[in-house]
């Protein structure tokens, strides 16, 4: 059975799209693709796929992660282009890599979000988050299916920073732009509760609904403050992998512990 690692984007009017429908939409690339998916057991077999951490629905994101597994052996480059084509315009597959490590879903432990705040002055912003940061706690409520539940926003902020837009997404009026690093903690801390964090302690409120996109997610390097691939360990263990009689790289001698799947 082989393995493959997907990253793809939620981008445009997609965003919109909720957990449950793409996972249908995928579904169906799988057949249009005509992949040879390895299937669970029992009454009602389903494929075998594994997703991790997706991004709520209504938030943008240039990485979410997913796990296949095959009966057959294919190319991850030529299997990307094949589920690329057979998935709408916004749901685009990016990259591809075939899995020689376990435990993809224990590298996802920290995003980088950027939230834009039409109708925000960048001092307005910089103002806000220097309180922010300057908190020891900051409290938000949140509503989840168990009630209202109240928890601190500061803590799983490793980074938040405020700018202006790039100049080639320019804005009519004010508006800044914050950078967010946040942990993957429990309970998650989303950049909705940032930004309530950010109401609660400096009283800032975007006049129009903040536009999010995750840029980034993967293991945080304390040291550096950087979220890296989670990707990189497949590719190096196959660069690492010596080659077999036929010509094709082996699986890694080694496989770090751990179990998890994405």
């Amino acid at each position: 059975m082989q393995r493959i690692r997907l990253r793809y984007t939620k981008r445009g009017r997609l965003r919109f799209t909720s957990h449950r429908d793409f996972q249908r939409a995928f579904e169906r690339a799988l057949r249009r693709a005509e992949v040879p998916m390895a299937y669970s057991a029992g009454f009602t077999p389903h494929p075998k796929v594994s997703y991790a951490n997706a991004a709520p629905t209504g938030t943008g994101s240039e990485a979410e992660y997913l796990e296949i597994a095959l009966t057959d052996h294919r190319d991850p480059a030529k299997l990307r282009e094949l589920l690329d084509e057979s998935l709408p315009s916004g749901l685009d597959i990016v990259d591809a890599v075939e899995a020689r490590t376990s435990g993809l879903a224990d590298r996802l432990t920290a995003s980088v979000w950027e939230l834009r705040l039409d109708g925000v002055a960048v001092e307005e912003a910089e103002k806000a988050v220097a309180a922010f940061l300057a908190a020891d706690v900051v409290e938000v409520r949140r509503k989840t299916k168990n009630g209202m539940r109240t928890f601190d926003a500061r803590g799983a902020v490793a980074d938040l920073q405020a700018s202006s837009p790039q100049p080639d997404r320019p804005a009519e009026g004010p508006c800044a732009i914050l950078r967010l690093v946040v942990r993957h903690v429990t309970p998650a801390v989303r950049p909705d509760d940032v930004l309530s964090g950010l109401r609660a302690v400096a009283d800032l409120a975007p006049p129009v609904p903040a536009a999010v996109t995750r840029l980034a997610q993967g293991l945080f390097d304390e040291d550096s403050g950087t979220v890296t691939d989670p990707l990189a360990p497949d590719r190096e263990a196959v660069t690492a992998a010596p080659a077999d009689r036929s010509g094709v790289a082996g699986a890694a001698a080694t496989v770090p512990a751990g179990t998890g799947s994405a």
